[in-house]
């Protein structure tokens, strides 16, 4: 059975050769570092012109996950890296579930750290690794670049299959794996200065949509505070530094009875900020909390009537 991404023979943008770049090693450093810089500004262009699409797909997201959905990336190479940085760094900056955002590299952990050839090339392993992981009502963003990797392809097609919400982060706007997504999410960055080396622009605009995504994400579940991660968690002393930080800056109170409202918390931010700025005790403050699906914001109107 022809897939997808066999059935299309147009060679997507990111693989054409870059006339700024022609000549490349006859430059000089700061002339190739200059020509970088300027190409990564048309990454950050390109992300601008998906803000729309983005947002779309991050208020159905939003739908899903408060449902008790959870998200998944599905990449391979460095969009499968991408993928997987930022689903790791959730979890100490939000205080999420590891399981709430899950990333899936064609090639399993081993290529987290090393290419594993070939494995983007496996529809069947993308249909595979979804089945085994996505369920109904969870969210599922394919990350290609290119825009054809068959990996993505069979990620995207067993995760519609099973009632999955399905997205597609990509570079090439003719991608045929856009017929598989409710959403689509195309930063048009081109021809990269190295042909095809999309771990430039292409992978610095992936970056930035995925910042954007997750983000905007966590902020819409009640995660912060105002522009505050309260829900960070200190697994070390700059981190606990930081949480006590962030609680001086909320209730103005001095730092030894920041770090005596922090202890009284159990060590968790958000009980700590509900405590102060509602006035009530740390177990009424959790409760809140509970009751409020973790939303700081939420947990104070609830206890206060404003917040």
């Amino acid at each position: 059975m022809a897939t997808t991404s066999e059935a299309s023979r147009r060679t997507p943008a990111t693989e054409e050769r870059n006339p700024r770049s022609a000549g490349l090693e006859d430059m000089s450093t700061i002339q190739i570092l200059e020509l970088l810089n300027a190409e990564d500004q048309r990454a950050i262009t390109a992300v601008a012109e998906t803000v729309p699409a983005l947002g779309a797909l991050v208020d159905d997201a939003v739908d899903r996950v408060r449902g008790g959905g959870r998200v998944h990336y599905f990449g391979a190479g460095t969009s499968g890296r991408l993928g997987v940085l930022d689903a790791a760094e959730l979890v100490p900056t939000f205080g999420i579930d590891p399981l709430q955002v899950q990333a899936h590299i064609a090639g399993g952990a081993e290529a987290i750290t090393r290419a594993v050839e070939g494995s983007e090339d496996s529809a069947a392993d993308g249909h595979r690794d979804a089945m085994d992981s996505v369920r109904s009502g969870d969210v599922v963003i394919g990350l290609a670049v290119s825009g054809t990797t068959p990996y993505v392809e069979g990620a995207l097609r067993a995760s519609r299959n099973v009632g999955a919400l399905t997205g597609l982060v990509t570079s090439n706007p003719d991608s045929p794996l856009a017929e598989l997504a409710d959403h689509v999410v195309v930063a048009d960055t081109g021809p990269e200065v190295l042909t095809g080396s999309t771990r430039l622009k292409a992978g610095t605009a992936t970056k930035v949509i995925l910042n954007g995504f997750s983000t905007t994400l966590m902020v819409r579940m009640g995660r912060t505070y105002s522009n505050l991660m309260v829900a960070v968690v200190a697994g070390n002393r700059k981190l606990r530094e930081r949480t006590l930080r962030i609680l001086e800056n909320v209730t103005g109170e001095s730092p030894e009875e920041s770090s005596r409202l922090l202890d009284d918390a159990g060590g968790d931010l958000r009980v700590a900020v509900v405590t102060s700025v509602a006035a009530v005790s740390a177990e009424s403050a959790a409760a809140a909390l509970q009751a409020s699906h973790g939303s700081v914001r939420d947990a104070i109107r609830r206890l206060t009537g404003d917040g």
